[in-house]
Formats: structure tokens, sequence, C-alpha cells
């Protein structure tokens, strides 16, 4: 019998990747490869030695697994990884986040029980002009 919840998750799925995303640039070292991401946040919460909680936003990019191929097979995200946002027509800005998340969390998560789809935490490093 068919799994109806793994069919409808990759049509919800397939759905937000043809409405809900937009073009990026992943990059791990001299590789990089133009994928679709839907942006998104996660809020962290880290208590210090004096027991003050520290609230941090990510700016998360959510991928499809399959599509995080940099030319030797899917890969997963590692800390130091770079994302590129380009925003903006002429004289664009280029948003560059690094792969990365606080408080020895891990860097990614899948996003859905069937390993389809990677939520990215990253922070941001840095913007050029193009």
């Amino acid at each position: 019998m068919a799994d109806l919840l793994d069919q409808g998750a990759a049509f919800l799925d397939a759905q937000r990747h043809t409405h809900m995303s937009r073009a990026v640039v992943y990059q791990r070292g001299a590789e990089a490869k133009e994928v679709q991401a839907t942006i998104g946040k996660t809020e962290f919460e880290q208590a210090d030695e004096a027991g003050l909680i520290h609230r941090t936003e990510s700016r998360d990019f959510l991928i499809r697994t399959a599509d995080l191929d940099l030319g030797t097979g899917p890969m997963l995200p590692r800390a130091g990884d770079r994302v590129r946002e380009t925003v903006g027509g002429v004289g664009a800005q280029v948003f560059v986040y690094e792969v990365n998340a606080p408080g020895g969390q891990p860097p990614f998560r899948f996003s859905d029980p069937y390993r389809r789809l990677l939520r990215i935490h990253t922070k941001h490093i840095g913007t050029e002009t193009t």
C-alpha cells in the first residue's frame, strides 16, 4: 500500500520548491553550485555561566537534500560552508552567510521526516556589491 503521508509530503515539497524558493549559491571551498532555497529563520537560546539567556537568530536556507551536490554526489552541510544570496538587479548586493549554529548545535537538521529537505543554519558574515 502506498504511504499517503510520504506522497503528501512530496507534493507539498514540490509546491514549496516551485512557489517559495529563490536561487542562491552554495559554496564549499572553491566548489560552488546554484540551488533553489526557501528562506527561514531559527531562534536559539543559550544560557551563559551566569545564567543569563542569550538569544540568537539564524537565517536558514531550506534546500533539497538531493540538490546539495557539488559534483561528487549529495553531501551534508558543514560548518564553514557559505551561502551567497543576491538581492536586487543592477548594483545588486550579495549577502554572504556562513553555515554555523551557536552553542554546539548542529549546523543543519532535516526539515521533514523523509529527509528530503535540509534546514541549514547560517549567520551573516559580509555584504558585497556587484
